[in-house]
Order: C-alpha cells, then structure tokens, then sequence
C-alpha cells in the first residue's frame, strides 16, 4: 500500500497559504499492485470523498481525482503536455532524459500529442486537411465488413481469445488500410504500438523504456521508407494524403509525417484493443445490460459511450504545471505533473447519476475518455466507429457468447486492458 497526502514538506501550501503537510490519507492508491489495476473504482471514490487533490510521493505527481477539476485542468492552458516550449529541463528543475531516450522523443515530439502551440495548432490543422471526419466515416462500410468477418471467425472456430481474434486484429487492420501499410508488414504494427505505449506507464522499467526506444527506431525507419516511396507515387491512403497536404504554402515536414502516422497507430490501436476487452468484460459482468443490448442493437451508440466511461482504457493523462495553480484549494506549484485520472473522473456522482452502475441507455454521459481541450484526441471519431462496428458485428455473430474463464488484467495501469478474454459461442 502506498501513502498519498496533500502535500509534502513546507513548499505546498493550501488556501491562504494554510499549511496542509500534516493532512494525510491512507489512501489504496498502488498503480503497481494487481489488486488495484484489477477494480481501483472504491479507491478513486475514497479520494474523491477525503483526498481529490493529493500528492503521490512514489512518482512526484498530483493526483486529481473529481470530474470538475479533471475537466478544468484539460482545458486550462497553464498546464502543457510539455514544457520544452518554454525552457529547458534545468530551467523546469527537472533531470534531462537519459541520452539513450532521445531517438524515441525525436519521433513522438514530432507528433502533435506532446507537443504545444503554436506547433501543436500548426500540425493539428495540417493533419486536419488529410483526417477528415469525411475521410473517418467514408471508411465504415470497410470496419463493418472487416468486424463482421473477424467475428463470424471466432463462431466458426467454436470461440477462443476475444482480445487476439478480434480487439487487436481489427484496429490494427483499419489503421494499416489508412496508412496503406502492406498487408505483408501488417504483423509488425501491434509489437511496435504495444513497446512504444509502455514508456506512458509510471516508472518504467529500464528494459520497457529500451524496448520503447527500440521500437519507435524500427517504426520510424520503417515509415520514413514508406513515406519517400508515397511522395514520387502516392497512393489512396493517408501517408500519401499526409505528405501532399498543403496549407497556405505549408506542409509536414518528414518528421512531422513519421510522428504523425506513429501516434495514430498508438492512441487507435491501444485504446479500441483495450476498449473492446474491457467492454465485453464489463457486459459479461452486468448480464441485465448485456441482455438489455442483445434484444436492441439501436442502443449500441450510447452503450458504446457508457462503455467508454464505466471502464475506460486510458485511466491516467499527465500534464505539466507551466505556473503556479491552485485546484481545490491546493496551491501546485510550476515545474510539477498532476496525473489526471479519467478513470475516477467519469465515475464522480457529483456528474454522473449512479456512476457505478453500466446503463447502456445513458444519454446524459460528459464522460472525459477522449480528453478535453486542445489535446482532444483526434481519432475520437474513427475509435467510435470501430466500437459500434465490432460489438455488433459480435452481437449478431454471437448473440449468446459468454466467458470461457475469469480474465486476468495486464500489470499496466495507465493504458489498462485484459491480458486475455476467452469466451463460448
């Protein structure tokens, strides 16, 4: 059990300078314990109710836990995904990222996810032109046809691993279709999203952050090749859209192009395999609701949303503080990271009316899954798509399937998903 409190030694202060250092929680929060990956909703209730603004020793972060606060911090631009716009490491009072790290931030800080305006708004409007809500729906039909065969795939076979047969197949297809990335290569996508997305986790290991190094090295390179052939002879897909856009004499530039398809397949590919799994568990776990959905596939939007919130996939976001702030009458000073947990977030009563309990009907549903503010995750639409698709390819396919077995949750526990979800058909 770790020890959380809302504040450490003199320099954190509460409201009119009020000393907090002798407020303390015992509060469960272990990112690093099965037991709490595996349901930390009684925990961020706990901290909702007696700690919402809470200092982390183990990782030097503060917690956020209420919806209000959550959603406020999204969209307030004294907080950054980074700080490298206006200073260095040193000047932030922060250590340098160790110099075998740097091939991996080349490529993501190429991307628009950590980065900040104005370059976040210059590559948002530019990749914009080429991700077009036209282009997202126009590719439907194709996720439809693509979930409904994986699908009747695991009917035919009698059942088996709903996570490996269809959550990780179907995005992973969807999104090598739009980049136009060979059906031949297509194996080497999920190793890399998976190796990349662990250096997100609270204090990686030092083997994760190498193989996260390793693998944005080998995908970079991999696109880069891919990017050049798109250039002299492009195609019908988005790498080639994306290295033709133009924007008032503007473009992408090759890196910006490489980070671009990079965090695409990371925040797609990671959040709909983790979507889907926790989804269908969370079914399996409420037969009322899942019955409820079986009898009327017109609810499938707002279960999909009520999914997203109930059990979200991505429960922490940092950002960093880019000057003095207060947040529930706790002073955070510059120079720190509050952890955002979406997860507590979208099951805050002060919001939601029985947070706890799934109702695939929802209508009424502000949940935080996809971000807020500028940092708005752009493929919200493209991962809607995916979910409605693949649960009602699974509906029809399977209307009676069912666990196989209790699943087992992954150690991760800011990008949170099932290791396994085998079912019956």
């Amino acid at each position: 059990m770790q020890r959380i409190r809302a504040a450490v030694d003199g320099r954190f202060a509460g409201v009119d300078g009020e000393d907090v250092t002798s407020s303390m929680w015992n509060v469960r929060f272990d990112p690093w314990n099965p037991d709490f990956v595996a349901h930390p909703y009684d925990v961020y209730a706990e901290l909702r109710a007696t700690a919402p603004v809470s200092f982390f020793e183990p990782t030097g972060q503060w917690l956020i836990a209420r919806h209000a606060d959550v959603n406020a911090l999204l969209r307030d631009r004294r907080l950054g995904r980074s700080y490298l716009h206006l200073g260095t490491h040193e000047d932030f009072g922060r250590q340098p990222e160790p110099e075998f790290q740097e091939p991996f931030w080349r490529v993501i800080r190429a991307g628009m996810l950590d980065v900040e305006p104005p370059v976040h708004t210059r590559l948002r409007r530019l990749v914009s032109k080429a991700f077009t809500p036209r282009m997202v729906e126009s590719l439907r039909p194709k996720i439809r046809e693509i979930a409904t065969e994986l699908a009747e795939g695991l009917v035919e076979r009698g059942g088996g691993d709903l996570i490996a047969e269809v959550a990780e197949p179907l995005p992973v297809i969807v999104i090598a279709e739009m980049l136009g990335i060979p059906e031949a290569d297509r194996h080497l996508l999920r190793p890399w999203s998976a190796d990349i997305c662990g250096m997100y986790e609270l204090n990686p290991t030092l083997e994760a952050q190498h193989a996260a190094v390793r693998a944005a090295t080998e995908f970079a390179a991999y696109l880069r090749d891919l990017a050049a052939t798109r250039r002299n002879a492009p195609g019908d897909d988005l790498i080639s859209a994306l290295a033709q856009v133009v924007d008032e004499g503007d473009r992408l530039t090759e890196d910006e192009l490489i980070g671009t398809c990079v965090l695409l397949l990371n925040a797609g590919h990671e959040a709909s395999v983790n979507a889907t799994g926790n989804g269908w568990w969370a079914l399996f776990r409420n037969p009322g609701e899942l019955e409820r959905l079986r009898a009327d596939h017109s609810l499938l939007p707002t279960a999909v949303e009520e999914l997203l919130r109930w059990d979200t996939p991505l429960q922490m976001f940092e950002r960093w503080v880019l000057e003095d702030i207060t947040v529930g009458g706790v002073r955070i000073p510059r120079g720190v990271e509050v952890a955002l947990l979406f997860g507590s977030a979208n099951r805050d009563e002060e919001v939601f009316s029985e947070p706890d309990r799934l109702d695939v009907g929802r209508t009424d549903n502000p949940h935080i899954t996809f971000g807020a503010g500028i940092h708005y995750c752009l493929g919200a639409p493209l991962a809607r798509i995916e979910l409605v698709e693949s649960f009602g390819a699974l509906l029809r396919a399977a209307p009676r399937m069912e666990p196989a077995e209790t699943p087992r949750w992954k150690p991760n526990y800011v990008i949170r998903g099932l290791s396994a979800l085998h079912v019956t058909v």
